[in-house]
């Protein structure tokens, strides 16, 4: 069962907000994207949903249900070919030592989009931040960033202040379909959470960019004054962060 999309909303706050930023490096990964059959089309960052795994991996958890502002982008991108065996569900075709024959509904290759040099920032506030930074000086499970061979590094752990803004600069952070009306940037439908039991799953739709936007007015979003994620010449420190919802 598929909930329904629903909207994705900053929170709502008119004071400065302390809160945790890590930063991570993850070599190679791929988010593949659900809403197309078979692997063959990749998101350009991760769902927040992976996120979520990722959080829940360091504390042990079912899942982490707060809201965080997450930013990320990748040095290069290319296209791997990936041998699959599926198994048929009425034994047809056995696997045997992991593998299946060729032949229809058996063995085959299909490209597989992958992303190299992946940087992803997170926002934790409040509380549960301070609880799951915490979790990262000794995570409770491996931390990796989608699929179970694509580790993630943590790169850096800073407490900030976040500010409520009205104009900054939009970098690579996820936000809400109306936190800002840069031109540039592109719609991506994600899963926002995945339930424990995997069988619901939360959609919504999300503003990203992938080039420098510069400075714009934005609405719901925070000003991290001290981040920058390097990508953005001449524009120095500072840049919007938007708290999402699961």
């Amino acid at each position: 069962m598929v909930r329904r999309p629903v909207p994705v909303t900053a929170v709502p706050r008119d004071e400065p907000l302390a809160a945790w930023r890590l930063e991570f490096h993850a070599p190679v990964a791929s988010f593949r994207d659900p809403l197309f059959l078979g692997p063959a089309h990749g998101l350009p960052v991760p769902p927040p949903s992976t996120v979520r795994g990722l959080l829940a991996a360091a504390t042990g958890e079912l899942s982490e249900s707060l809201p965080f502002g997450m930013a990320a982008w990748s040095e290069g991108g290319g296209v791997d070919a990936e041998t699959y065996h599926p198994i048929a569900a009425d034994g047809a075709n056995p696997s045997v030592s992991g593998r299946v024959r060729a032949g229809k509904g058996g063995m085959t290759i299909r490209n597989r989009p992958f992303l190299v040099g992946v940087h992803l920032a997170v926002w934790l506030p409040g509380a549960d931040g301070d609880r799951i930074a915490r979790a990262f000086r000794r995570p409770r499970w491996p931390l990796r960033l989608g699929r179970s061979q694509d580790l993630v590094h943590v790169t850096g752990r800073e407490q900030v202040v976040l500010e409520p803004a009205e104009e900054a600069v939009v970098g690579h952070a996820l936000a809400p379909v109306d936190g800002h009306q840069v031109p540039d940037a592109l719609v991506h439908r994600m899963a926002a959470s995945v339930a424990a039991d995997r069988v619901t799953t939360a959609w919504t739709d999300y503003l990203w960019c992938d080039i420098p936007a510069g400075r714009h007015r934005v609405h719901g979003a925070y000003l991290d004054r001290e981040y920058d994620d390097g990508v953005h010449p001449g524009a120095g420190k500072g840049r919007a962060v938007w708290l999402l919802h699961p």
